[in-house]
């Protein structure tokens, strides 16, 4: 009978302690009675967020921290001891009075614990839906009697919600700090912060001191130097601002949006959203977008465009100081001369300067802060504060305007001081202008009427609207070609982001982009200093725009827009044939019947341009890099910008300007400049014995001469050749 008892009472003991362990897991609460172990979880009332412990990456070190609970990937948005890990795991995290959250190690001494801003006889810690852990007052839940709350501790995430930025009246600062490592939480030397100097901004900063990146200041609608004109469908977000505090806001529209914005070890801001199509997490946007967000890349005054090569140049009517060290930026090409006026020019499309040298005012009008900065001959910029509804308030800048790049976006403009000469060489060139106009009317008059003949004389077209996509013309033929308009193609390609480049030929960079309906385009953008120009782009324009065979690359679309100029192909995910192909490692994905099937396949789409299109067209630069690979690694011939189409009966022709790559170029070409189908064929069979053989024709190197591939080919017997090609192909 007692054994009886023993065992009624040894299972009652169970049951009390299951039920105990069950509360921790399944509660939101954590009071003076209860404690965490390793192993227990705290969870959110609606089972969004969990609390316990964990091991970062391959790490034994353990720590105490807030994750997603019902996501599948493991992801840590908040760690308690960052600092200091547990080296095993005994830890214990309990609540005590008179209202701290402590966590003790195996001996019993004090690792982490929080600070309270007041003292509580019956504390509670509890872990919220929005992720932040809060110590309070059993019994309040009034969010402004939190005796602490994980959210004014952040440390490598943002979670909506949260308030990141600055209480002047306590001097509490609230921002964020990398991790060191991905598997180390401890602060690493990157700091996401508000700057209150001046017109407060949002700043990456290196190891305290050094600013990475600047977002810009907020203009009522966006921070200025985010490429996206208008409010996020996804999110509202802002700069609250009044004497006692000042911090960025964020709050998705949606409840179900599950988003964060982290940074990361390296520095790199990212916002992440959760797909559950994909079962992870999408980079929503990322700061920097490009080499242009580096922090005064072009100095003072200068204006940094991914477009461009070099990225660096000057603000209109501003010349550099050094052409040779960009970083020394730009100066005025009259000098200023506050005693004897000056004035204000406009200008806009541009990332607002650096505001941390700036002094604003919210009930200015524009006028009176024009009035404000002319008074001042240390103020050399002033804008409105807010862009909503016409403009509001005023913003003035002192010293050199920095940190200014080109985004395209014309909704906010700058007025900077420039010389009272600027404007008398404006209104000069005018009478000039008025003078010539006056004079060459005459001319004018009969350029229209000519042109009005030749347009009825060729019939040629204006653009046009058709089933709601815009077409665009060239040389003189009407084109079914859809033009993109360049927000589309910026929003694609995460505005020409760096991570997005795929390469870079004579005609520009090319970046991958997804389009708004998911799918994915290369977009290749004509560089002002590229080498190929608007000839050789409407040139491919019409070359392939008719083009249609399985071993073509597929032309979507152009878009042109003022100097902008870009083409939209379909994407190929493995890139160009030389990436693979000169690649030690790489080449090996490409076994003999792969090879065999590429160079059948080009030899077709070959065939087709020679012989079975509408025009006969000699592609005169056919090399590797111009074969691309689809997912597949089916060829696809691509880059028609030196291509020539011929009609009738047609086969070739004479040219002074040689144009294509050597090693490629048949030497009838390049002796004399007479190209043909055969030029291509000679360039395919070029082609063919890289293929063969894995070397590149021009820099093929060998012990018994200097040869090129093609030379080193001439000289072998037959014997030698057929070897030669049967180890490649055993070997492949």
């Amino acid at each position: 009978m007692k054994k009886s008892v023993k065992d009624t009472s040894f299972l009652f003991f169970l049951l009390l302690l299951l039920a105990f362990l069950l509360s921790i897991t399944a509660n939101d609460i954590l009071n003076t009675t209860h404690i965490l172990r390793d192993g227990d979880t705290l969870v959110s009332s609606e089972g969004t967020f969990a609390l316990g412990f964990f091991s970062p990456g391959n790490s034994d070190n353990r720590y105490v921290g807030i994750w997603y609970n019902k996501i599948p990937v493991f992801t840590v948005v908040w760690v308690a001891n960052r600092e200091i890990p547990l080296k095993n795991t005994s830890g214990v995290l309990k609540v005590i009075e008179p209202g701290l959250l402590v966590l003790f190690d195996n001996t019993g001494n004090i690792i982490w614990s929080t600070k309270a801003s007041r003292s509580s006889q019956i504390p509670v810690a509890q872990l919220l839906d929005s992720g932040n852990l809060v110590v309070k007052d059993s019994d309040d839940d009034r969010p402004e009697n939190y005796l602490w709350q994980s959210f004014e501790y952040p440390t490598d995430t943002y979670l909506p919600g949260m308030k990141f930025g600055w209480n002047f009246v306590t001097g509490k600062e609230t921002n964020f700090s990398s991790w060191k490592t991905d598997e180390n939480p401890a602060p690493g030397d990157y700091e996401f912060r508000v700057d209150p100097n001046g017109y407060p901004q949002l700043l990456i900063i290196r190891k305290g001191t050094i600013v990475q990146h600047r977002v810009g200041p907020w203009n009522g609608v966006r921070f200025s130097g985010t490429p996206n004109p208008g409010p996020d469908p996804s999110y509202r977000f802002g700069l609250f601002m009044n004497k006692n505090e000042v911090y960025f806001w964020e709050n998705p529209i949606s409840r179900s949006l599950i988003s964060r914005y982290r940074l990361s070890p390296n520095g790199l801001g990212q916002r992440w959203t959760w797909v559950d199509k994909n079962q992870d997490w999408i980079s929503y946007s990322s700061i920097p977008l490009d080499n242009c967000d580096t922090y005064k890349l072009c100095g003072a005054y200068g204006s940094c465009d991914v477009g461009n090569s070099p990225v660096c140049g000057c603000l209109s009517r501003f010349v550099p100081r050094d052409p040779e060290d960009w970083s020394k930026g730009c100066i005025r090409r009259d000098p200023l001369n506050c005693q004897k006026g000056d004035i204000f020019l406009k200008y806009s499309g541009i990332k607002m300067p650096d505001t941390r040298k700036s002094w604003f005012n919210k009930s200015m009008t524009l006028e009176e802060c024009k009035l404000a900065c002319l008074r001042n001959c240390s103020c050399t910029a002033y804008t409105n504060l807010d862009i909503r509804r016409g403009g509001s308030g005023c913003l003035l800048w002192f010293g050199d305007l920095i940190d200014i790049r080109r985004l395209y976006v014309e909704d906010q403009v700058i007025y900077i001081r420039m010389a009272a000469s600027e404007l008398d060489g404006e209104e000069r060139r005018g009478v000039i202008l008025i003078w010539s106009l006056s004079a060459s009317m005459g001319i004018i008059v009969l350029l229209g009427l000519s042109w009005i003949l030749h347009i009825r004389k060729t019939k040629k077209k204006k653009r046009k609207l058709k089933n709601g996509e815009r077409y665009i013309e060239l040389h003189n033929e009407e084109l079914e070609l859809p033009s993109f308009d360049f927000s589309t193609i910026s929003k694609a390609t995460n505005n020409f982001a760096i991570d997005n480049k795929l390469g870079e030929g004579g005609f520009g960079p090319v970046y991958k982009g997804i389009l708004e309906d998911g799918q994915e385009v290369a977009v290749k953008r004509l560089s002002k200093t590229s080498e190929q120009g608007i000839d050789e782009f409407k040139n491919e324009v019409v070359c392939i725009s008719k083009l249609q065979h399985r071993n073509l690359v597929k032309l979507l679309g152009c878009c042109i827009e003022k100097e902008k100029k870009m083409l939209v192909y379909e994407y190929m995910p493995n890139k160009s044939l030389d990436f693979i192909l000169f690649d030690e490692t790489k080449s090996r994905l490409l076994d003999w019947p792969k090879r065999f099937n590429i160079i059948n396949g080009i030899a077709r789409g070959l065939m087709y341009l020679h012989q079975d299109s509408r025009m006969r067209i000699i592609h005169r630069d056919l090399k590797a890099s111009n074969i691309l690979l689809d997912a597949d690694m089916n060829p696809r011939i691509s880059d028609f910008g030196m291509a020539r189409s011929f009609g009738g009966d047609e086969t070739g022709a004479k040219t002074r300007r040689i144009v294509g790559t050597y090693g490629y170029m048949s030497p009838e070409y390049v002796l004399g400049g007479a190209f043909s189908i055969k030029s291509d064929v000679y360039s395919f069979g070029v082609l063919v014995l890289e293929i063969v053989s894995g070397k590149r024709n021009w820099g093929f190197s060998h012990s018994d001469h200097h040869l090129n591939l093609l030379g080193h080919v001439n000289v072998l017997s037959y014997e030698k050749l057929l070897t030669l090609i049967f180890v490649e192909i055993m070997s492949s």
